[in-house]
């Protein structure tokens, strides 16, 4: 009877044993799960910082380019208004001088001894002598002005002729190109529609433009003061500003 007690004791004792053995690996497992997910949590944790961190970071150089946006339109549209005030400043002047006209190279002189008005007479007569029977256009104004383009170099001083009508001053300068050279009592001289110094700055650049575009049947044209016109399949097309024409498209 007590050898039976001691068998049952001793399989119950064994039973607990390997109870304990199983729990004690089982806790063991979970406590090994648990720090794999303590480790991975970590892992999301510090990527979700890190991801936050480069989000911040995204959101400050965004708000960096959108504040430097606005400073360039801002910058543009004051350009914008700054060009189309000169360009209105430009207009205003070059309409005040649409019907002047220069000569350029009557010898020093002269305009004492007989008035600028009775020289530019002259020069009609001598150059354009049917339009030298027409009577005079009025002649609102006359006046020797120094033309400086280079104050290192002697440069000629301009009579300036002011009419009255911008149709006679655009007559004249007509035959002038006609005849390709003006004299005054034999000696060259020019005549010269008077323009501001930006519109004179870009005529010259749509000459160049012009020469190059020549020889395309395109009907070009340098309209007053500073425009390109050209026919191009049977339209007219103008332009103000250079970058706008592209001499490949033609």
């Amino acid at each position: 009877m007590l050898k039976m007690m001691q068998d049952i004791g001793n399989k119950l004792q064994a039973k607990m044993d390997n109870l304990q053995e199983t729990l004690t690996k089982e806790m063991q497992d979970i406590k090994l799960k648990q720090e794999e997910m303590q480790n991975t949590i970590t892992e999301i944790k510090n990527s979700l910082e890190a991801a936050n961190s480069r989000i911040q970071e995204a959101e400050e150089r965004i708000s960096e380019v959108e504040d430097r946006l606005v400073e360039i339109m801002n910058a543009e549209q004051k350009r914008e208004k700054r060009l189309k005030t000169n360009e209105s400043l430009r207009e205003l002047w070059d309409n005040v001088k649409h019907s002047n006209i220069h000569i350029i190279g009557v010898p020093e002189g002269e305009e004492r001894e007989k008035g600028t008005e009775k020289i530019f007479r002259e020069i009609r007569a001598e150059n354009f002598p049917k339009m030298g029977k027409e009577p005079l256009t009025q002649i609102q104004e006359v006046q020797q002005v120094p033309y400086k383009i280079n104050p290192r170099r002697n440069t000629l001083r301009h009579i300036l002729i002011k009419l009255t009508k911008i149709k006679d001053k655009e007559k004249i300068l007509k035959a002038a190109r006609e005849k390709k050279q003006v004299t005054y009592k034999g000696t060259p001289i020019r005549l010269w529609a008077d323009f501001s110094a930006e519109t004179l700055q870009a005529r010259r650049e749509w000459h160049l433009i012009l020469n190059v575009m020549k020889g395309k049947n395109l009907q070009l044209r340098l309209p007053y003061p500073a425009r390109f016109s050209l026919r191009f399949e049977g339209e007219i097309k103008t332009f103000t500003d250079k970058q706008k024409l592209s001499i490949q498209q033609y």
